[in-house]
């Protein structure tokens, strides 16, 4: 699935292509997505400029005058730009034209989701969706030493463990199940440890591991597993650069002891023993 490096890379992918541009028209192939697709986005969306397009969490908010459109990716979605007589896939669901180019939402499994927040309803910020969702890791509110203490604050008493804890999403948004395992590591800490036993510095080790690793995911254009690729077509490198995640049975590059890996909320979680005691 893609998460908030994949989703980010997608943005600045997309941004300057589309961005001040005007919407010519919608194409609805299929509106079966998780939620169906708004059956007026057509009438809602064509002739209107795209001012911006920001991202919240794992969905990129495209911003228009009259409201907002989110947009999600689910678990194979993927948006490329491409010109508008190029041959369309048999997976395209719904595209945007701007003239001769086309914004494309391909989405095999049909997870991802596009919704509409009207400027009359208020901030998109307060949509149902979004409104549950923890800060952001690069924002202020996560950076310096705020983000320990926030992480060690909302953890008092919890005996989920702490992959858990970081991957639910509530505190802190964005650190899918490869970054969860990379943070961990780099923060020296074992996953299946209870997120209530982590210590004040513990967490400030983990939140500043959060934000380098998935700033080196977005630099490394995000992790291509399965399905994910640029907006160009192009895949995610950081899988080659991984310490722990998909290494299970190889060395660690710290210290030498054979990588783990094991099973949390249906989810494989790596680590090393070792080096995370």
């Amino acid at each position: 699935m893609p998460e908030l490096p994949e989703v980010e890379v997608t943005r600045q992918g997309i941004s300057p292509q589309i961005k001040g541009k005007t919407i010519t028209k919608v194409i609805v192939h299929d509106g079966r997505l998780r939620w169906p697709v708004p059956k007026n986005l057509e009438k809602i969306l064509q002739g209107q400029q795209c001012t911006e397009i920001r991202r919240r969490g794992k969905y990129l908010l495209f911003e228009f005058s009259h409201g907002v459109m989110l947009l999600h990716l689910g678990m194979t979605g993927v948006l490329r730009i491409q010109k508008i007589d190029e041959a369309p896939k048999k997976y395209n669901r719904v595209e945007f034209h701007f003239d001769t180019l086309a914004l494309r939402l391909h989405d095999p499994r049909k997870f991802g989701s596009i919704h509409w927040n009207p400027k009359e309803d208020g901030p998109v910020e307060s949509f149902p969706l979004l409104a549950k969702l923890g800060v952001e890791p690069f924002e202020k509110e996560f950076s310096g030493d705020h983000g320990g203490e926030l992480l060690y604050k909302k953890s008092r008493g919890r005996s989920v463990s702490v992959k858990q804890y970081l991957l639910a999403g509530q505190v802190v948004v964005g650190v899918g199940n490869i970054y969860c395992s990379e943070s961990l590591f780099e923060a020296k800490i074992n996953p299946k440890k209870a997120a209530g036993k982590i210590s004040k510095l513990g967490y400030a080790r983990l939140a500043l591991a959060v934000r380098l690793t998935l700033e080196k995911a977005i630099n490394a254009g995000g992790s291509s597993l399965k399905d994910f690729v640029h907006s160009d077509g192009e895949p995610g490198h950081f899988m080659v650069l991984t310490k722990v995640y998909d290494r299970a049975g190889l060395p660690c590059h710290d210290c030498g002891a054979l990588i783990k890996q094991i099973v949390q909320g249906q989810r494989s979680t790596y680590f090393c023993s070792v080096c995370q005691k």
